[in-house]
């Protein structure tokens, strides 16, 4: 026969211990607090690519010449008064490299100078082209009109390149965009005054660092405080609704203190997490919340299938007390719990090896998470649950 592990004699070492944990949890909370990401700061968002100019444009005539484009093309209108508007299409699908591209605009357009940048090649696909939203579109002699490219074997740059280079300026934190790969970044800072200042403030330091003519921006933004308060609220009002509707669940399937026991069991796990990353000083951005709300459905999850076998047991065992049917159920899923973690933290754990940035911090906390919610189905929401079942006990015998 199977031995029998007693789980029963560390209900009370386990609840104290994590009562320990959630003080210094609450602890860090007051003396380090959040360092919370972009997604809940107010304040200029600025979207940027870091890659190499391919060329720029300058525009030498009488008429006015403004330029747009996206992703099929490059189109050039020429306007003025007493002219016919005239519109000049450069179409990628007919000019797929930087070279035919750039020679069919100064056949096309005499009046226009472009200005090859020396560290491209003229057989580079246009595909390639990165365009800036922060370029004046109204074409001019004195400021050039820069178009950058983006050679995907570029080398990656890390985000921490990137704080390095924004460490002189207060109230600005940067996060990764897609994949690191790509080079793009959100840059959000505090300054919510003289916002043109603060933002080229920002694109002067980056090019300081990365080179003149480095940095891309791909969008501007400003957020107030009003949405970024929006966006905290919402997602605590998520928490909280994924607690109740838990409750509801539980309350439904099992008796009244099991619902109790797994709604315990899930903030244990939630609460463990925010320590975690109070204390670790890790953003705190809409990813965590991710993994947060992730954590507590595999947590939900454990500890559901622990109640299920309890509920199962009692029926088998009828004469042995609640204690005994308890640890018989948790050593019946032990095995069970271990190889589910092991596996789905293996997967996890090539996330914290291969990624970095925002998605890396998510597989941290999800691994941090998954830790704990092992640990509650099996110590903190079944200790719950017997200490309720000895107190309903005492009342009876009393």
């Amino acid at each position: 026969m199977k031995k029998t592990i007693q789980f029963s004699k560390f209900f009370l070492p386990s609840a104290i211990l994590s009562c320990a944990l959630i003080a210094f949890g609450i602890a860090g909370y007051f003396t380090k607090g959040f360092t919370l990401g972009v997604d809940f700061k107010s304040g200029l968002i600025q979207e940027i690519k870091i890659v190499p100019t391919a060329f720029s444009l300058k525009w030498h005539g009488t008429t006015n010449a403004a330029l747009s484009f996206n992703r099929d093309g490059i189109r050039i209108v020429l306007s003025g008064s007493g002219t016919e508007s005239q519109a000049f299409p450069f179409p990628f699908s007919q000019y797929t490299t930087i070279g035919s591209l750039t020679r069919a605009m100064d056949e096309q357009l005499e009046d226009l100078e472009v200005i090859l940048s020396s560290s491209v090649r003229e057989d580079m696909p246009t595909q390639w082209l990165v365009f800036s939203s922060f370029g004046n579109p109204s074409l001019n002699d004195e400021t050039p009109f820069i178009v950058y490219f983006f050679n995907p074997a570029s080398p990656q740059i890390d985000i921490s390149e990137v704080r390095t280079a924004l460490a002189g300026i207060n109230g600005v934190s940067v996060q990764n965009i897609g994949s690191i790969q790509n080079r793009e970044f959100m840059i959000r800072s505090e300054d919510n005054e003289g916002l043109r200042e603060a933002s080229d403030q920002i694109i002067q330091a980056l090019e300081t660092f990365f080179g003149e003519g480095e940095i891309a921006v791909l969008r501007i933004d400003f957020v107030d405080q009003r949405f970024s308060a929006l966006t905290v609220s919402s997602s605590l009002k998520l928490l909280s609704l994924t607690l109740l509707v838990i409750l509801v669940y539980a309350s439904i399937r099992f008796k009244p203190k099991f619902a109790l026991g797994a709604v315990i069991g899930i903030l244990h796990d939630g609460i463990i997490v925010v320590a975690f990353i109070v204390w670790s000083q890790m953003e705190f951005t809409t990813s965590i919340i991710a993994a947060i709300l992730t954590i507590l459905g595999y947590s939900i999850n454990n500890t559901i299938v622990v109640f299920d076998r309890i509920r199962e047991n009692r029926n088998i065992y009828p004469d042995n007390s609640f204690t005994e049917v308890l640890n018989i159920s948790l050593t019946n899923v032990l095995g069970r719990t271990i190889i589910t973690t092991v596996t789905t933290m293996l997967a996890i754990s090539f996330l914290v090896v291969f990624v970095k940035g925002s998605m890396k911090d998510f597989a941290i906390a999800l691994i941090v998470g998954m830790t704990s919610g092992v640990y509650t189905s099996l110590f903190i929401a079944p200790g719950f649950v017997s200490f309720m079942e000895n107190v309903k006990r005492k009342k009876a015998a009393g």
